[in-house]
């Protein structure tokens, strides 16, 4: 596992995600799209629409988890779905679901996810470091962490394999200040696409946004600083 696209072999200039003309049916309804979207190596998008918008089905499809209906996608300059094997160790998905094993502690649940995508075991203890949880945190099951803790451990989960793209949807679910603060240190240096309703931590966090309403992008994604002009316009 590698931590930045130079290290893997990734084209200069490459973008860590570029999608073309994106669709998602369930059944006959059309969930998302169509959707353009190109996310560069480092850089920091936030997915930001009302609950029903489209952002987890966006997440999912960039995630490789979900095949779309009709479009292109690239991860790193490779077709997604046909290199799955090559990309997906590479990037790092937090879903709605925390995805621990409750009666797993904290360091079980992350010596697990370490075996499981053969990363080494000195991962284990840096990455709940990283995550500011100390030792009786992590003797503690899962199940018994308050639910900010289980929320540090998730992220911690996701960043065991020290992925250069995170696609997370509500990272900043049951966090307090601190570990709000930890999530912006967490980012630094990966390419970003964060869904929240938090306008306020994606205006710290990235420094662009889409825009979805009914799973249709409202344009491209703009700058936070124009989406900030243009709602104070149609407020005044």
């Amino acid at each position: 596992m590698t931590a930045s696209g130079a290290r893997s072999g990734g084209a200069a200039g490459t973008p860590a995600i570029r999608a073309v003309g994106l669709v998602q049916r369930y059944g006959t309804r059309r969930a998302l799209g169509p959707l353009d979207l190109e996310v560069g190596a480092e850089e920091h998008l936030a997915v930001l629409g009302d609950n029903g918008a489209g952002k987890s089905t966006l997440l999912r499809i960039l995630a490789t988890l979900s095949r779309p209906a009709e479009g292109t996608l690239e991860l790193w300059g490779r077709e997604a779905f046909r290199h799955r094997e090559v990309v997906r160790p590479r990037l790092g998905y937090l879903a709605h679901q925390a995805g621990l094993t409750p009666i797993l502690t904290a360091r079980e649940n992350l010596t697990f996810f370490c075996r499981l995508q053969a990363v080494p075991l000195e991962r284990v203890d840096r990455v709940l470091e990283e995550v500011g949880l100390g030792q009786d945190s992590a003797r503690t099951p899962a199940q018994e962490l308050s639910r900010g803790m289980q929320q540090r451990l998730a992220l911690a989960r996701v960043l065991v394999g020290d992925p250069e793209l995170l696609l997370l949807d509500e990272p900043d679910a049951s966090l307090d200040a601190g570990g709000r603060q930890l999530l912006e240190r967490l980012l630094e240096g990966r390419a970003v696409v964060l869904a929240t309703h938090d306008r306020p931590l994606a205006r710290r966090l990235c420094g662009r946004a889409l825009l979805l309403a009914g799973g249709r992008p409202l344009g491209d994604p703009w700058s936070l600083q124009v989406l900030d002009r243009a709602e104070a316009e149609e407020n005044a």
